[in-house]
Order: structure tokens, then C-alpha cells, then sequence
């Protein structure tokens, strides 16, 4: 970008840039996924919904590809790119909470665990992830996958508005009586119909859930995971759990004699009465004693950033993922023997519970289509070395495939890396016709590109 340009948009913003010449540029160039090195033209750092307007019409009159970054937790690094506008929203932080009418009010640059101890204040949440350093936005607009879908469903299930900067440069509320069908694409379309500025969500009664890991031996996977399947799909929506594949981290609170062992394990989340859990659990210490038991009693913002500290920013992951409805012995069996060739410590696999009251949404209310899913499955080759990028991609793409015969075809877009438009297809299934026609009256010209792209269509 030239400085007559930079000077250009420097003046219609409140907010900064920062351009490959300042010192900060490295630095505001990084994002959570460590194997991502984009360099882009410029980073805007947004302080309103003017700025945001401002840097789209940039764009949009010099033909610059464009970029929005929330929290910079997306799997492919699609927050940056080489060569673009980065439309950063790390300052739009407001949050308004209104008990009254059990809402609030989030700025599209928020992190969950900022939502959360917000909402955490008031006895309430919003359903959404499992990590407290994930935005807001790019979370929210795949889909929300997370702790609380089987008791409180997805994001987009508790997303009542949406403040969006087109592409045309206009800022719209969507909602189900305003721009109806730009809401309806926003619930799981992901960042291709606009720049969301804010969401509101309606509020959820719940304060301490009974939750945390328990571990069995990887030797037991086989069993207990079976168990799982079956126990899990007929539990009371108030109950979730995902079954996970890992290596135990060599740090406290972890014991030191289960340090660095691969094992099977459920990080179990329970919203019901707290009066009941011991009860509740009673059935799943019977079944088999773990090895680790950190189940009970605790806030949900601690639920949500137990695993913050193990899996810092600048990490290097390759993520694969599909979306699941049965699972065979057969199929564990497999999982089982790809995961104990993981080439780092890091490496996992998760099951994240799709079903409950997730799945009595119908599959045409919103653009998120697996509402018949069990499972959102994703496989991540992880490491801190840089020596080892090639490792774990190509052990996450060699267990994938072997498993992806035995899934639904699509997979949760928040889980993808950049992997073409039949993946993409496949992940919309039979809402992407309709998705296509609603980006082709919001966005003809494709300027929200970087993302799980849509084409529009007439």
C-alpha cells in the first residue's frame, strides 16, 4: 500500500494502523495458530462501527482483498492474509447487560471469557466454546459448538441480533424481523456476509455447573468409549460430555505418575440441579473407576478456560474434522491406533456433543446444517516446534482419512482449514443453495472472501 493510500484511510479512522514499516507489524501480524505467517498490507484496528464502515468502502474502491479478525482463533488463520485489509476488532470490546430483559449486548471484538465473566456477575451465560481466548465473532458465525450445546444449544441457537457492516458500507440490524434472511445466513454462514460489529444473545440461568475431566487408560479406550456413545445419546439434555483422545500435560494439577501418558478421558459438563450431580455421576464412577477424576462442582468461567494454559497462543495446529452420527467398534478401533502414533504430546482428538437441544432445531432454521449429528469430531496435529509442521499435518491427514469414510461428509467450519469448495459444500449440505443466493444479495461481489467461501449465485 502506497502513503498517499495509507494516509487516505489513516484519516477516516479513529482507531490505528499498523503497516509492514512500524515495528509492531510482526507482532499485530500474529494470530493463535502458529504454522499461519501471513503478511498483510495493512492492520486496521477498529474503535466503531464507523471505522469498520470506513475500512469496507477502502476496500471495496481500491479493490483490496479484505480480512476481518476477531479473536484470531480460527483453525486456518482466516482472520489475516497476504496482501490484504485487515479489519481488526480487538478494540470493540462492549458488553451491555440487561437483566431485565435476560440480554446482552457484545462488542465483535470480545473474547468468550470476557462475555463470561460478565455474564458470569448476573447467574447467567451464553452458550458458546470451550476456550476463554476464542472471539466471539468467528465462533459465534460458524456455528458456537461447545460445552453447553446439548443443555443450552449452539451460539447461534441464543443469537437474537446482529449489528452487520455490509458490503456496500451500510450498517444493518438482522434479526428475525429485520433483514430476516441475512439472519438466517449469519447462524452458521460464517464471515461471509458482512462484518458483524455486534451480537446480542438472550441470557441463560446458570452459574455453577458440576463439570471437568475424567481419564481412563488408553488400553480402556475401547470400552469406554462405546459406553460413552451409547450413554451419552439417551442422557438428559442437562448432561454433556465429549469423549477425547490426549496426552496427559506434565504439569499440575495433572499427577506426575499419569505425566505425559496417553489416555481416553470426558470432559463432562452437568447444568442441572447441583443437589442432584453426585446422583447424576453415580452411574459413570460405577461403569469404571478412572485413573483422574476432576468432576464436580464448579463457575462455568472456570469451565470454560481450564485448558487456556495448556494450549498457548503461537502453537502450531493442523485440524481435520467431520461430523459424526454412529460409531462403530470397529471405527474406536481405528481412532485408537492412529492416535497412539500422535507425534507430539500436544495431539488430540474431541467429540463434541452436537445432539440435545441442539438437535431440536430443524435443519432449515438456521444455515448450520448437522442438527442430526452426534458429534462434531476434529482431529488436531499439534506442536511448539516449528521443525515439526510437517509431522503433524500429515499424521492429522492420514487419521482423517481413514475415519472420514465413516462420517456424514460435512464437518463443522470453525474446525477447517483451508480445504476447497466441495468441503465446503459438503458442510452446508442442503443449505448452501440458499446460502449462495442470500451472499449473492449481500455480498455479489464475493469482497467477504477470506473465510469457508461462498459463491454467490443469482
Amino acid at each position: 500500500m502506497n502513503d498517499t493510500l495509507s494516509n487516505d484511510l489513516k484519516k477516516s479512522l479513529k482507531g490505528n494502523l499498523v503497516l509492514p514499516s512500524d515495528p509492531a507489524y510482526d507482532e499485530s501480524r500474529k494470530v493463535y495458530n502458529g504454522m499461519i505467517d501471513k503478511h498483510p498490507a495493512v492492520i486496521a484496528y477498529c474503535k466503531s462501527a464507523d471505522d469498520v464502515i470506513a475500512c469496507v468502502n477502502f476496500a471495496s474502491r481500491n479493490n483490496m482483498l479484505l480480512a476481518i479478525r476477531g479473536g484470531g482463533h480460527n483453525a486456518g488463520g482466516l482472520g489475516i492474509a497476504d496482501d490484504a485489509l485487515v479489519i481488526d476488532l480487538s478494540l470493540m470490546k462492549e458488553i451491555k447487560l440487561n437483566t431485565g430483559s435476560k440480554t446482552v449486548k457484545v462488542g465483535g471484538g470480545c473474547l468468550l471469557k470476557e462475555v463470561d465473566a460478565a455474564t458470569h456477575e448476573a447467574g447467567m451465560a451464553v452458550p458458546s466454546g470451550i476456550f476463554g481466548t476464542t472471539g466471539v465473532g468467528g465462533i459465534t458465525l460458524g456455528g458456537g459448538l461447545g460445552n453447553l450445546t446439548r443443555s443450552l444449544g449452539l451460539a447461534i441457537d441464543n443469537l437474537l441480533e446482529a449489528g452487520v457492516v455490509l458490503a456496500n458500507g451500510k450498517l444493518v440490524t438482522a434479526s428475525s424481523s429485520e433483514n430476516p434472511d441475512l439472519f438466517w445466513a449469519l447462524r452458521g454462514g460464517g464471515g461471509n456476509f458482512g462484518v458483524v460489529v455486534s451480537f446480542t444473545f438472550k441470557l441463560n440461568p446458570l452459574h455453577t455447573v458440576y463439570a471437568g475431566p475424567m481419564l481412563w487408560e488408553l488400553d480402556d479406550a475401547e470400552e469406554m468409549w462405546a459406553w460413552h456413545h451409547e450413554f451419552i445419546n439417551n442422557a438428559p439434555n442437562e448432561l454433556g460430555g465429549y469423549f477425547a483422545l490426549l496426552t496427559v500435560p506434565p504439569v499440575a494439577p495433572f499427577p506426575e505418575h499419569l505425566h505425559l501418558k496417553q489416555m481416553c478421558g470426558v470432559v463432562w459438563c452437568y447444568t442441572g440441579d447441583m443437589d442432584k450431580a453426585e446422583e447424576v455421576f453415580k452411574p459413570i464412577r460405577a461403569k469404571k473407576t478412572p485413573a483422574l477424576d476432576f468432576a464436580g462442582p464448579l463457575p462455568l468461567p472456570a469451565l470454560n478456560t481450564l485448558f487456556d494454559g495448556l494450549y498457548p497462543p503461537g502453537l502450531l495446529w493442523y485440524w481435520k474434522a467431520d461430523y459424526v452420527k454412529e460409531i462403530s467398534r470397529d471405527v474406536i478401533k481405528l481412532h485408537i491406533a492412529h492416535f497412539r502414533q500422535a507425534p507430539t504430546p500436544f495431539c488430540t482428538m474431541h467429540m463434541y456433543n452436537v445432539n440435545g437441544a441442539a438437535s431440536e432445531v430443524a435443519k432449515d432454521a438456521t444455515a448450520w446444517n448437522y442438527r442430526d449429528a452426534n458429534y462434531g469430531m476434529v482431529i488436531v496435529g499439534v506442536s511448539d516446534n516449528a521443525a515439526d509442521k510437517e509431522k503433524i499435518t500429515n499424521w492429522a491427514r492420514n487419521y482423517w482419512s481413514d475415519v472420514h469414510p465413516h462420517s456424514m461428509g460435512g464437518a463443522y467450519v470453525n474446525f477447517m482449514m483451508e480445504e476447497g469448495q466441495d468441503r465446503v459444500k459438503a458442510s452446508y449440505g442442503d443449505n448452501y443453495s440458499r446460502l449462495a443466493q442470500a451472499k449473492a444479495k449481500y455480498d455479489p461481489d464475493n469482497l467477504f472472501r477470506v473465510n469457508q467461501n461462498i459463491i454467490p449465485v443469482g
